[in-house]
């Protein structure tokens, strides 16, 4: 298996450290705790890289496998377990592999809650990996997916002020994304129909990162604790959610 995503490592390591990483996973981790079941739920993270989303889930007592096709990002998910305790190590498992074969490669196993975050995008086609994820979930199991927001690819690109690709943006489902890879967005319509083909009912989506999607590697300041409170609040709310750059869609078997 080759590892296509070890390029990719460290510019998505660099990211997280950035104002717009800081609000991903802050709001998508808030957003989690609306609807994943208490410690310690078994959760599978597939496409979980280096554990930025479900490693903190782990310190909460959860019992965490992270499924990944990437050497590279499970190393790193290695190393930031290297400085935790004997405990909550033993609450995490790194295995590698494809998460479309999932089921395949974790064996019999069912999970309380399947996250899977900002991995679609790198899919052509999003209902295999779907389909996998409901059926690798127990009988009342939440799913949850972070896909790139079709409907607002013109958002960014404006806001730049790169007027024409903003426009070209309005016809397109997908751009290039903020790794230098083109990436292909969902919409919300889309997904919620691929869930209810897979048994999934939706028990609510969120936008994620409305107001701070253009502004590229700024680092956090100040004014971290109203940029998070806000985005927060855009998030859960029409019509600024429809205009976030990412769609957080919660599901359940």
């Amino acid at each position: 298996m080759n590892d296509s995503f070890s390029r990719l490592a460290e510019p998505f390591l660099a990211h997280q450290r950035t104002l717009r990483g800081l609000v991903r996973y802050t709001l998508v981790g808030r957003q989690l705790e609306e609807h994943l079941p208490p410690p310690p739920a078994r959760v599978a993270d597939i496409g979980g890289g280096a554990g930025q989303q479900s490693i903190p889930l782990a310190r909460n007592g959860c019992e965490v496998t992270i499924l990944d096709p990437s050497p590279a990002m499970l190393r790193e998910a290695h190393q930031t377990l290297a400085s935790e305790g004997v405990d909550m190590r033993r609450r995490v498992r790194l295995v590698r592999g494809e998460g479309e074969r999932g089921a395949e490669i974790l064996g019999a196993e069912s999970f309380d809650a399947l996250l899977c975050h900002g991995v679609l995008m790198y899919l052509e086609d999003p209902r295999p990996m779907i389909h996998e994820l409901a059926s690798m979930g127990r009988p009342g199991a939440m799913v949850c997916v972070l896909a790139k927001n079709a409907s607002a690819l013109a958002v960014r690109p404006a806001l730049e002020g790169r007027f024409g690709d903003a426009l070209a943006a309005l016809d397109a489902d997908r751009d290039l994304g903020g790794l230098g890879v083109l990436t292909r967005g969902d919409t919300l319509e889309g997904l919620s129909a691929l869930f209810e083909e897979a048994g999934l009912m939706v028990v609510r989506w969120y936008g994620v990162r409305t107001f701070t999607d253009h502004l590229g590697d700024r680092e956090p300041g100040t004014e971290l604790p109203e940029v998070l409170e806000l985005e927060w609040e855009a998030s859960r709310r029409d019509p600024y959610r429809a205009v976030a750059r990412l769609i957080h869609l919660v599901g359940q078997r």
